[in-house]
């Protein structure tokens, strides 16, 4: 026991100055890779690597059982029942007034070098156009058999240069619509274009519309001519918004909702909302809102926060938050209040960006609802109709966030809507440009391991420089610290020792 003890204190003796220099300065080193990668992965992909590999990997080898694991028939149901409202909630939408990629994006690009769209998003573009624009009768005119080819095709390029293919076969209203989106530089020549397709997809709806019920080829076709020609309208009207020519823009969506109001996929209403907020129409918007703003239908950021403006422009003119903490709120103040909050909690991250506490960039392709692609979107184009009303900025600024007092916590009760949905970070990761800063609602607290490491890393670090700078003061006080934590032992041994015979020890000692 003795001789153990005394080669442990040789041992400890022998130790230098410049080993402790070492051993801190490599803890500290290590620590900090460990930091500087939790962070980056926590920053990336929202969660803790370590974290993720403990739940993922050596948990199931510990033995460890998922306690919320359904043991019955009806938590099995609850459980499916759940994940497709979760399913509903992630579904990424067209976004209703989106860009036009050679007019609008494409210049972006020139001026910056930066890409505005995913290839995620431009891949869910290409989904949709050949749902919109293709049918499996397609290969029976050449043109349409082209076109079907090139709404595969990945390099823009090569999807103008087989538009143009398509055109020097025959006429073809998705060709031209595959140029005024991605050819043409500047809207009028986009206008242009869409009026060629016009002239065309016209006539292809007539005349599949008398051979419709011939079959279910024509059904298809039918169906296929309806949506270009739906699609081509709406980009005209968004055309002669864009061009300053409104009360025109407005009267062609008011007509394209009349002649197809079962086509509600296109979300025509939006566009028609931001019009009429453009001319200062509020009436005919609150018209629309008692339309669309119904119970039974799908919310957007655009119906909530449209319902929100109307009711806060009533009050915001004169609106004091020192004279409402006086006297209280008014009824009408009341409303506009009660509507921010609903607006607020329906998508939290518009806010920010309708107060300018966050920069804007260009609205992607796709949305996802509650998400923070849906606030820019929004914001991007009804920002300044925020401006025009006066004081009503201000009225958001001074109550939005007394929506989170009123949120049950946790997230997974709701108030006005469904709780918020957990997915929406990462497919606004994927919807958004790597440079932009994705919102993230509940703002996540730092894992416990990158707070470990962080504490770990500047502890070590701290031990090496004063290690270096006092090398004889700290080499006692390591000394001191190793002996206090083998005190212990030491004293287990000598307890040990005192109660076993001398012989039996002996012999221990020698096994």
């Amino acid at each position: 026991m003795f001789g153990t003890e005394s080669s442990l204190s040789m041992f400890l003796n022998t130790l230098t100055p410049k080993f402790y220099v070492a051993l801190t300065g490599t803890s500290s080193l290590i620590s900090g890779l460990i930091l500087i990668f939790e962070w980056w992965y926590f920053r990336k992909y929202g969660t803790s690597f370590i974290e993720q590999v403990s739940v993922s990997h050596l948990r199931p080898l510990l033995g460890g059982v998922d306690n919320s694991a359904p043991n019955s028939p009806s938590s099995s149901n609850g459980d499916a029942d759940s994940s497709r409202q979760s399913v509903s909630e992630c579904k990424v939408w067209r976004n209703p007034l989106n860009l036009f990629r050679g007019a609008e994006y494409n210049r972006y690009t020139w001026v910056t070098g930066r890409e505005p769209l995913t290839y995620y998003d431009m891949n869910l573009s290409a989904q949709d156009h050949q749902t919109f624009f293709t049918c499996d009768s397609d290969h029976l005119r050449p043109a349409d058999a082209i076109m079907q080819k090139a709404w595969r095709e990945r390099n823009p390029q090569a999807r103008i240069t087989a538009a143009h293919e398509a055109l020097d076969l025959e006429d073809c209203a998705t060709a031209y619509i595959l140029l005024a989106e991605e050819e043409a530089t500047t809207i009028v020549e986009a206008e242009k274009l869409f009026k060629q397709a016009l002239k065309i997809g016209e006539s292809c709806y007539r005349r599949s519309q008398q051979l419709q019920h011939h079959g279910a080829q024509y059904e298809a076709q039918h169906r296929r001519d309806t949506n270009v020609l739906v699609y081509i309208k709406r980009r005209l009207a968004m055309c002669s918004r864009k061009l300053g020519r409104t009360r025109e823009a407005v009267k062609m969506m008011r007509d394209l909702m009349k002649e197809f109001p079962l086509l509600s996929m296109f979300n025509i209403h939006e566009n028609l909302l931001e019009s009429l907020l453009e001319l200062q129409n509020y009436a005919d918007v609150q018209a629309v809102l008692a339309k669309y703003d119904d119970i039974s239908l799908p919310k957007s950021a655009t119906i909530c926060y449209t319902a929100a403006l109307l009711k806060a422009r009533a009050v915001s003119d004169k609106f004091s938050p020192e004279a409402a903490s006086r006297r209280g709120l008014s009824t009408a103040e009341m409303n506009a209040v009660e509507a921010i909050h609903r607006a607020v909690e329906f998508n939290p991250h518009v806010p920010k960006y309708l107060l300018e506490m966050k920069s804007l960039i260009l609205p992607p392709e796709h949305i996802l609802k509650r998400g923070d692609s849906e606030a820019i979107a929004y914001t991007f184009f009804h920002l300044q109709h925020w401006k025009r009303v006066e004081g009503a900025l201000n009225l958001l600024h001074c109550t939005w966030e007394g929506t989170f007092r009123m949120i049950p916590y946790p997230l997974e009760k709701g108030h006005l809507f469904y709780p918020y949905p957990v997915c929406t970070e990462t497919a606004d990761r994927e919807l958004l440009p790597m440079f932009h800063e994705v919102s993230v609602y509940p703002k996540k607290e730092l894992p416990f391991f990158i707070l470990f490491t962080a504490g770990l890393c500047s502890f070590t670090a701290m031990l090496a420089l004063l290690t270096h700078q006092f090398p004889e003061l700290m080499g006692v006080f390591a000394k001191a610290f190793l002996s206090t934590l083998f005190a212990p032992l030491n004293f287990i041994m000598e307890k040990v020792e005192s109660i076993l015979p001398s012989s039996l020890w002996h012999q221990l000692t020698r096994i």
